[in-house]
């Protein structure tokens, strides 16, 4: 019964089933009313039954949930083109990303999306991390399993997280209203992580797994998870990149980074602390990793 009721609550909560809910609590009103006395008319009790049964018909429309759940959450790179990420990016509000080098995902045509899109707006949020190039061994480390394990590499690790770091400090200096920060890790936890929209209802977690030789980087399985979908693993995961963030180190001047090592916290040169951190924070295809 518990269980029940968390389930009614956290549907409501994220404006799921909304229709089921209702004719569901009016029914079971009139029903109670029917009982303790005849106080409900035949018209209202035919205009209650019509509608359950309309919701019921509706909904037999809609796609099992549970049919080709495999399909619908899992998949390489080629399967990400359905999911529009461009699109999902102009119009987010918060976007997280951490893999190894991130060179795949941050294209110029994503960083131009990151740019009008989530950046562009006062609330918007964009935070990633990549690895620390300080961290000689760890980079060694995943260059042999991403890189030199693949059958048919096409890219290493060194050179590709030399640019992407050089793309991010640009990035840094960009005029936008939204907040832009990144972070360095000190070795990779075997995953690469997209979050678009970690406290919205619509939410998306896009988790690669980097796992160990394989044809190429487009082969790499990846779990994709809504918060309808469930809620539970959509939290772990944004736990997760919390967890990658704080763990993260912020880059120095002596990083050889123009501009100081100061993060940029809003548009405007200087600004305040908006994307702070804290327990509240909003906390083919390119996938999310190297």
């Amino acid at each position: 019964m518990r269980a029940t009721l968390r389930r009614v609550a956290r549907d409501v909560r994220w404006l799921r089933r909304l229709d089921a809910y209702a004719i569901s609590a009016l029914a079971l009103v009139l029903a109670v009313l029917t009982v303790i006395g005849d106080v409900v008319s035949d018209d209202v009790r035919w205009a209650v039954a019509l509608a359950a049964l309309a919701a019921l018909v509706y909904r037999g429309t809609l796609p099992d949930p549970s049919e080709s759940a495999a399909d619908t959450m899992l998949g390489d790179r080629g399967s990400l083109s359905d999911l529009d990420v461009a699109g999902r990016l102009r119009r987010a509000r918060t976007v997280w990303l951490y893999a190894p080098s991130g060179v795949n995902f941050l294209t110029p045509e994503r960083c131009e999306a990151l740019r009008t899109g989530v950046l562009a707006r006062r609330d918007g949020r964009v935070r990633i991390v990549v690895l620390d190039p300080e961290r000689a061994e760890a980079v060694a480390m995943a260059t042999w399993q991403l890189d030199d394990s693949r059958f048919f590499p096409l890219q290493y690790m060194g050179p590709s997280l030399r640019a992407v770091l050089d793309r991010l400090r640009a990035m840094r200096g960009w005029n936008v209203a939204g907040a832009f920060r990144y972070r360095l890790l000190a070795y990779n936890p075997g995953f690469s992580l997209l979050i678009i929209d970690p406290e919205a209802g619509d939410g998306l977690v896009i988790a690669e797994l980097h796992g160990f030789g394989g044809e190429s980087t487009a082969t790499r399985m990846h779990v994709r998870i809504t918060r309808d979908e469930s809620e539970r693993w959509f939290t772990f995961w944004v736990d997760q990149f919390r967890s990658v963030w704080r763990a993260a180190r912020t880059e120095t001047p002596e990083d050889g980074a123009p501009g100081g090592g100061a993060e940029r916290a809003d548009g405007a040169a200087g600004g305040g602390s908006r994307d702070a951190d804290g327990p509240g924070e909003a906390a083919g295809v390119g996938g999310p990793a190297s």
